[in-house]
């Protein structure tokens, strides 16, 4: 199995910046693509951004130029660095990891449990 634990989110004032951390552990053969989502009160889970095994990105329109991923493959860690954030940016984030293991041989995808971003105007 996979565990996934996320970190780094908080309360912070419109304009500031949070950095979200997810590691996975356990036994782990290999890590495809990793992810964040976020999800607001009363709305459907939405894709935030997602990075490749070699560093490929991919933001969602809303958070181009606010947002950058990351992740380091020797830690089996990916990160979401939030700048200029805006009220709207409000959610539940959550990781989401592209994994094998030896007991499947298969991609999986896991997620974490979700760490909360608060942003006051």
């Amino acid at each position: 199995q996979v565990q996934l634990v996320e970190s780094g989110g908080g309360l912070v004032q419109a304009g500031g910046s949070l950095r979200l951390s997810c590691a996975a552990s356990g036994s782990i053969l290999s890590i495809n693509d990793m992810a964040w989502y976020r999800q607001a009160p009363g709305k459907q889970r939405e894709l935030v951004a997602t990075i490749t095994r070699r560093g490929s990105t991919n933001y969602a329109d809303s958070v181009k130029g606010r947002f950058t991923i990351s992740r380091d493959n020797a830690k089996n860690t990916v990160y979401l660095q939030m700048n200029s954030l805006k009220p709207e940016d409000t959610a539940d984030y959550y990781c989401n990891v592209q994994a094998t293991t030896p007991s499947t041989y298969s991609i999986i995808a896991y997620w974490g449990k979700g760490t909360q971003v608060t942003v006051s105007s």
